[in-house]
């Protein structure tokens, strides 16, 4: 019977709307993550009578058809690119992007990947780094006899060294935005990488052509909303409860026919 068939396909679609739901409360204190969303499409339909085919009994245009579906397939875990909360932290190294734009990280394999976690801090030779060690591209080291750091909105680094009195300048923090933010590849460690679906990168300093600002002592917050995604997770239970139901109903049609067949 294609109804368990059909049935099963939106099953699993629920099974794989939990799992994506699941992730995104697993990271809701994840600093800079972007929540994902399961997206679906209908599959193939088995045409029994087309629309706009003639009648051959009368000869006229059928207004409607008959089609009938196969169920549903995951098309897409999108993710969801809109700014989180931003709350202090009273850390030095804290940055927060508010706006567009992705920090630039070195990786060891000398790819560049890009995140919105700006959770900094120094290594053993001043460069500033993510908390796995990678470097912030352009690289920035902090000289050891500075007194205080200073990272303005539009990205400049200054610091404080003993015995003088004005800031001098060490470098400055750049950001990269993409056409499409939603076709970054996500790696983990919250980094992403470019794709030919993201298109090529354009690094701009701060508040420069629409790149957002940069908010020292800050970090941005992941954007899953807690009701949100409860609501969401009992949509998708009850859902996967339905097509569970029609699995049942359909065996039950199955074991009546048997019946009779005997």
């Amino acid at each position: 019977m294609r109804a368990l068939h059909t049935a099963a396909t939106g099953m699993m679609a629920q099974e794989l709307t939990v799992q994506v739901i699941s992730n995104n409360i697993a990271n809701m204190r994840t600093t800079g993550f972007k929540r994902q969303r399961a997206e679906f499409q209908d599959m193939l339909y088995d045409q029994q009578r087309r629309a706009g085919m003639q009648n051959s009994q009368q000869g006229n245009v059928l207004p409607v058809g008959i089609a009938i579906g196969s169920g549903v397939k995951p098309a897409a875990t999108s993710r969801v690119m809109s700014q989180g909360n931003i709350l202090p932290t009273e850390k030095d190294y804290d940055v927060a992007i508010r706006g567009e734009g992705y920090f630039r990280v070195q990786l060891p394999d000398g790819r560049t990947a890009y995140t919105r976690d700006g959770s900094f801090e120094l290594n053993d030779q001043g460069q500033l780094v993510t908390v796995d060690g990678n470097l912030v591209d352009p690289g920035i080291t902090i000289p050891t006899t500075a007194r205080g750091v200073t990272i303005n909105p539009s990205g400049t680094v200054q610091v404080t060294l003993q015995n003088q009195v004005a800031p001098q300048t060490v470098g400055t923090i750049q950001l990269s935005r993409f056409v499409n933010k939603a076709g970054l590849e996500s790696i983990g460690d919250n980094l992403f990488l470019e794709t030919a679906a993201s298109g090529q990168p354009t690094t701009t300093a701060p508040n420069v052509d629409g790149m957002g600002s940069l908010l020292q002592k800050n970090l941005e917050q992941s954007n899953v909303t807690a009701v949100s995604e409860i609501s969401d997770l009992i949509a998708a239970q009850r859902a996967y409860e339905m097509n569970a139901r029609i699995i049942s109903a359909a065996d039950q049609m199955l074991q009546s026919t048997s019946q009779i067949m005997r």
